[in-house]
């Protein structure tokens, strides 16, 4: 198996469980640095699923998005109280960096 294929089915398994998870009540009406945290987690998911739809890629608008929901989890993280809420985040913090890593495809030789 490549490691490209390990990758995205990695994310799928992440992107599966983590759907499980509903959305903590503690962090439904929190905003940080004016983003609503409900936001964060949209933007996230919709690069999830693009990534996953095309098989480990993504486009540079949504690659900058991705990068951008990762820093603001960097910043949201250390200020939520509720231990539930500060798993949620957790959890999708590593799902997007997971996203975020370029994958590496196997190149034919000649």
């Amino acid at each position: 198996m490549s490691e490209s294929t390990e990758q995205v089915q990695t994310a799928d398994h992440l992107w599966r469980e983590f759907r499980q998870e509903p959305f903590p009540d503690s962090l439904r009406h929190v905003t940080f640095g004016g983003t609503d945290v409900w936001l964060i987690e949209f933007d996230i998911a919709g690069c999830v699923v693009r990534w996953l739809d095309n098989g480990g890629a993504l486009d540079s608008e949504n690659s900058i998005l991705l990068q951008s929901r990762i820093e603001d989890l960097d910043r949201v993280i250390p200020e939520v109280d509720d231990p539930v809420g500060a798993q949620y985040c957790r959890q999708l913090r590593r799902l997007a960096l997971l996203v975020s890593r370029p994958t590496r495809r196997c190149r034919q030789r000649r």
